[in-house]
């Protein structure tokens, strides 16, 4: 396969990567993994993807350059997983952002970034002595540096991440609103990680939803068509 074909993904053992490598492959990826952990690597290779061990935390712009070079595509799916705000702050910013200037040094042009649903709006309403603050601020900084780049990036912001079989159909938030409607009494805001794992391959393998924010829950309308409203 070629290699203007090749999918680096960031954050290579998370629950959605692991989802989402497999998928990249049947769409006609090949898909390098990143992982800290080379212990990590015989879930990764399961997977359909090949292990890379590169730190992001302390990986350097052009280490990720490096990783990155003749590739189609990143995907960010990593995380600090909260509790410690300097780390929160080392990967789902600091690090992200590095990711980002690193795929414009090594010439990759598509980006998909995991964000969340209320990224946009949550440091206006989250307390800012709060346990989550922190993660708010990192995601909604990085979010914001991703939109000032050239890069073609598509921010992808699921709700609140469940285990449940992906259904192949979403619904799309207004960015702007989606706290506003996931507050709503009785509303439903889970997501499904393999809806995730599904956004990113489509979005990848049509090229849709370029220089756009798709925040999204479960919903009702197939992947496909969500995705190809947003970009039309």
């Amino acid at each position: 396969m070629a290699e203007s074909q090749r999918v680096v993904i960031i954050g290579g053992h998370g629950k959605i990567a692991l989802l989402a490598a497999p998928k990249l492959v049947a769409a006609g990826f090949t898909v390098d993994s990143l992982i800290r952990d080379p212990d990590q690597s015989a879930d990764v290779t399961e997977a359909g993807a090949t292990p890379r061990v590169l730190d992001i935390e302390s990986a350097e712009t052009s280490e990720m350059a490096e990783a990155f070079a003749g590739a189609h595509a990143v995907v960010f799916a990593a995380g600090a997983g909260g509790g410690n705000p300097a780390r929160t702050k080392a990967v789902d910013q600091e690090a992200a952002v590095r990711s980002m200037d690193a795929a414009v040094q090594a010439g990759v042009s598509r980006y998909v970034m995991v964000s969340y649903a209320r990224s946009q709006t949550d440091i206006d309403s989250v307390d800012p002595t709060s346990s989550f603050y922190p993660y708010a601020l990192a995601k909604h900084q990085a979010d914001n540096h991703l939109r000032a780049s050239s890069l073609d990036y598509t921010i992808l912001g699921p709700g609140a991440l469940t285990l449940e079989a992906g259904s192949g159909k979403i619904k799309v938030l207004e960015p702007a609103k989606a706290g506003e409607v996931m507050s709503e009494e009785g509303a439903s805001v889970d997501t499904s990680r393999e809806n995730v794992a599904q956004v990113i391959t489509e979005a990848l393998a049509t090229g849709s939803a370029v220089r756009e924010t798709v925040n999204f829950l479960d919903g009702e309308t197939p992947i496909s068509e969500a995705l190809a409203s947003v970009s039309s």
